[in-house]
């Protein structure tokens, strides 16, 4: 089975859904687990409202601060599970790239990563504008996936997982 998992979060419900069940499964497998947090590098011209008025100092410790907040729950989530537990938090605008260089850089054999769940024309739009990070984690990673969809409004339960092991390219 796996022996090191690493879970990205970025706070949101998803990525606590995707933790949790990261936790059990590392628990089962005897795994250890690396959560990891991406931080975007700070913009003169931003999308977020709430970065516009700041400088680039107050940027990174508001960053910072959010950073621990996330990684402290997979640490806490870990510690109650009995889980071994690293985390890191890195710079770059280019979550998926540091998702993948860091599960290479600590010999991790799964990435757990939520997923939005958005299908058909909504996928299409969020995915080519927006991009998907889970996408893109799926598509250029040679190591295996899980991604946890979300639950839709008709299945509240806990969905199945889907393991993906991408060729090199």
């Amino acid at each position: 089975m796996f022996k090191h998992l690493l879970v990205p979060t970025d706070g949101s419900p998803l990525a606590v859904e995707a933790i949790h069940m990261t936790v059990g499964l590392a628990r089962q497998s005897e795994a250890k687990i690396t959560g990891i947090h991406v931080i975007p590098e700070f913009h003169l011209l931003t999308y977020d409202t709430e970065t516009l008025a700041d400088t680039k100092a107050q940027y990174s410790l508001h960053a910072k601060h959010h950073a621990e907040q996330y990684l402290a729950f997979i640490e806490r989530a870990a510690m109650d599970a009995a889980v071994l537990c690293d985390t890191t938090s890195v710079v770059s605008d280019h979550p998926y790239d540091a998702i993948i260089n860091t599960a290479q850089d600590r010999h991790c054999d799964l990435i757990a990563m939520a997923s939005h769940g958005r299908r058909g024309m909504r996928a299409l739009l969020f995915g080519m504008l927006f991009g998907s990070e889970t996408q893109k984690v799926l598509m250029h990673s040679t190591d295996s996936c899980a991604r946890r969809p979300a639950a839709s409004a008709s299945n509240t339960g806990v969905m199945p997982t889907q393991s993906v092991r991408r060729a090199s390219h």
